[in-house]
């Protein structure tokens, strides 16, 4: 059974961090685009950083010096390094998953991910 399951949201106030995790069964996460995103209350859901095979990574644009993705194939586990946070980062962050491509440049679209998680809140306060 594929499964993604996300840890690590919790509340934290501004200017502090947070590393999430993912952690896939069911599929090597190596051979897998990894991606996060996340849905904060009244708004679709946004993408915010992804990386695929050959360490290549790409963020949003209000993620970047702040936010790391990162993979442990042994574990097969994909992290989310979450520093400076801001109350804007407030939302739930969900992991998602679909197969590399060789070639392909790293997905950012929702709609390009076939396997999702539940879910984790991250709150930042002010």
């Amino acid at each position: 059974q594929v499964q993604l399951v996300e840890s690590g949201g919790g509340l934290v106030q501004a200017g502090g961090s947070l590393r999430l995790s993912c952690a896939a069964s069911g599929v090597t996460s190596r051979r897998y685009n990894m991606g996060w995103f996340r849905q904060a209350p009244g708004k679709e859901r946004e993408f915010v950083a992804a990386s695929k095979s050959g360490g290549i990574t790409d963020y949003t644009d209000s993620v970047k010096g702040r936010f790391t993705i990162s993979r442990d194939s042994t574990r097969n586990t994909v992290y989310l390094q979450m520093n400076s946070l801001k109350p804007e980062d407030t939302a739930i962050y969900y992991c998602a998953a679909t197969f590399d491509v060789m070639g392909v440049r790293v997905k950012t679209r929702t709609y390009e991910y076939d396997l999702w998680g539940q879910g984790t809140q991250v709150t930042v306060s002010s």
